[in-house]
């Protein structure tokens, strides 16, 4: 079992985005900032949320605390245990599996050197398969903290994690030279010139 903080308290920063999505409800729905608030405190308490932070959002929402630890339970973007620094997502769903998402997995366990649903011995990365992306066009791909990264390969998982060990950031979007979702080739209608 992990470590419980006995309190939490939203800091001025969390606070100051607390008031924005309250603002959006009329008070008496206020319950329905829940899914906000939960990323508020979760991205505040590193990753997770400890008990006094459910507790403290229904509070914060005249909300039972069951109510908001089923919600914590039932999202997979939630979670009751810390975590790795970094959430490591590979999506497994058809598309990318098609296109090697199977291999994927295998090369971040082994870079990561633990299986997924596990946080690598350093715990810099919490590895887990996820079931679509939605981004199934430029397959496979890997979803790390809140940024995309496309059309990865083996390789391109390897040097992804290597580069987030060093602290680097590499950028979002496809890891090949296509142009978002275009053909890999390039275009192939509508070339013309319309003549």
């Amino acid at each position: 079992m992990s470590q419980q903080p006995e309190t939490f308290t939203f800091d001025a920063e969390s606070t100051a985005l607390v008031k924005k999505h309250l603002a959006k409800y009329p008070p008496e729905r206020k319950a329905s900032a829940v899914l906000p608030l939960l990323d508020i405190a979760q991205r505040q308490c590193g990753g997770w949320l400890p008990r006094a932070a459910m507790d403290h959002v229904a509070e914060t929402l005249d909300m039972a605390p069951i109510r908001v630890y089923e919600v914590v339970s039932f999202y997979e973007m939630y979670h009751d245990a810390p975590r790795g620094k970094h959430e490591l997502r590979v999506c497994t769903t058809t598309p990318c599996w098609l296109r090697g998402s199977s291999d994927i997995v295998a090369a971040c366990e082994d870079e990561l050197g633990c299986k997924v649903g596990q946080t690598s011995g350093d715990g810099m990365f919490s590895l887990v398969e996820f079931e679509c992306l939605g981004a199934c066009v430029n397959a496979p791909i890997i979803w790390i903290d809140d940024d995309y990264y496309e059309d990865v390969d083996p390789d391109n998982a390897r040097r992804l994690i290597q580069a987030f060990r060093k602290g680097e950031r590499p950028e979002p979007g496809t890891m090949t030279d296509r142009q978002m979702s275009a053909p890999a080739g390039g275009p192939t209608t509508l070339t013309g010139t319309g003549k």
